[in-house]
């Protein structure tokens, strides 16, 4: 029953609801991708510890994802913007389609 009215409320909105964009999804293809952790090598929370080119190695690792964060953080943001304003974009087109159904 409620389809029957939705779609009869669609039939007779005409040209109002013509003027309704619905909006796109940022592609998931662009998402970016979080650069992947170093693991921490076992000897670090042995007693001994590491032997001094093993700390070396990974100290240089976690420099090099410190370097790789730095620049996935503004390409994360631009993604996360895109999808914010896809939100709002989409918010504003039920709003659009309420109002055409209510013949405004």
């Amino acid at each position: 029953m409620r389809f029957t009215v939705l779609a009869l409320a669609l039939a007779l909105s005409g040209p109002a609801s013509a003027a309704c964009t619905a909006p796109a999804a940022p592609p998931a293809a662009e998402r970016p991708e979080r650069p992947v952790l170093p693991q921490k090598p076992a000897c670090l929370d042995a007693k001994g510890g590491c032997p001094g080119w093993e700390a070396y190695t990974y100290s240089d690792q976690i420099k090099a994802y410190n370097a790789q964060i730095g620049a996935f953080r503004p390409i994360a943001e631009a993604y996360v913007q895109k999808l914010n304003a896809y939100v709002k974009a989409s918010a504003d087109y039920a709003q659009c389609e309420v109002k055409a159904l209510q013949g405004q």
